[in-house]
């Protein structure tokens, strides 16, 4: 009997390729109705999305020539969906592909491409270890609205939800975190503060029941667990759009409010980030360490994003083999956020 030809298709962010590609990319994302979401919302969120990124895509576009003219997310998603075919290999037939939720390439051609494969079975993987709507949902919800225009329903599709307490996952973090540590071999654990960053959502959001504040939390307390340091640690979140009331407190607060303390010392661990991408470059590697100096801390160190880890990349092909096995344990403490449902062959 032939092996299973399985498609497995990796949900990432997207980034722009160029600084002309800003305003573009940062309209899709502001077009996204799991990300703007308010009464009436359908009658205003075209004019509204080009205004905010035409308005923001000057600023935003300085923001990625300070790290090389564009965002690296393609390349580095490229580099993991590629280590991840190469880890699956031995035990499934298997192929990767990418769909980006903002920029190219988009969930409309990675769809295209899996119906020109002939495949028995889609095995949906986003790159964001902990749910929500704002993330995992909303590509879902693409990847269904797509699928149906496109008529990719008939092949049997299964989602990987989360694996934000996944061991491989959580021992790549202390791997991570223990090399950036590296840097401050003979200091007193006590004087270097462990800040965890994640991604922000607005409180409303989070008040509606979605599941990513405490994922996050949860992720914490599992790596700090792993990692039995001795360092004091916050938790805080980043990236802060708009009047809206968010998760607090902010990754920049707590800096201030740790260099006012006299914290001379910190590592800013991107607890959401699986790849590099400017909100870990420059955001946090370049905004808040040129903040965290004029406020008087000496040594500032972020912790790079997994990347291509091995373990991070095996922790991903134990999901996909977990599902294309038909092992339902992924389905026990499956994605809460508002997303659709799969149809076929999912949850």
């Amino acid at each position: 009997m032939a092996s299973k030809k399985t498609a497995v298709v990796v949900f990432q962010l997207g980034g722009p390729d160029s600084t002309e590609a800003v305003e573009p990319f940062l309209f899709n994302l502001f077009m996204d109705p799991d990300i703007i979401d308010f009464p009436l919302a359908n009658l205003v969120r075209k004019p509204l999305a080009r205004y905010v990124a035409r308005k923001r895509s000057h600023h935003v576009a300085e923001h990625y020539g300070e790290i090389g003219g564009k965002s690296p997310i393609l390349e580095l998603t490229t580099a993991q969906a590629e280590a991840l075919e190469r880890a699956l290999k031995p035990k499934l037939d298997a192929k990767v592909f990418i769909a980006m939720r903002y920029w190219h390439p988009l969930t409309e051609a990675a769809i295209r491409q899996v119906k020109a494969g002939s495949f028995d079975e889609v095995i949906l993987l986003p790159l964001y270890p902990q749910c929500s709507i704002t993330t995992s949902g909303s590509s879902l919800n693409e990847w269904h609205r797509q699928s149906k225009k496109l008529g990719l329903q008939d092949i049997p599709q299964k989602l990987v939800h989360q694996y934000f307490d996944h061991p491989l996952y959580i021992e790549a973090m202390v791997e991570n975190i223990n090399k950036a540590l590296g840097e401050f071999r003979g200091y007193d654990p006590e004087s270097v503060h462990l800040l965890f960053s994640a991604h922000g959502v607005p409180v409303s959001i989070i008040q509606r029941g979605d599941p990513y504040q405490r994922h996050i939390e949860e992720t914490v307390r599992l790596v700090l667990q792993k990692g039995a340091w001795r360092h004091p640690h916050t938790l805080c979140y980043q990236s802060k759009v708009g009047p809206a009331r968010w998760l607090e407190p902010s990754l920049t607060g707590t800096v201030s409010d740790l260099a006012t303390r006299g914290v001379k010392n910190m590592v800013v661990v991107p607890v959401a980030f699986v790849t590099d991408h400017i909100e870990t470059l420059h955001e946090i590697n370049i905004e808040e360490r040129e903040g965290a100096e004029k406020l008087g801390v000496e040594k500032f160190v972020m912790m790079p994003a997994l990347n291509d880890h091995p373990k991070f990349i095996a922790a991903l092909a134990d999901e996909v083999l977990k599902l294309a096995a038909g092992d339902s344990r992924n389905e026990s403490h499956r994605c809460e956020c508002r997303a659709a449902v799969l149809r076929r062959g999912g949850s």
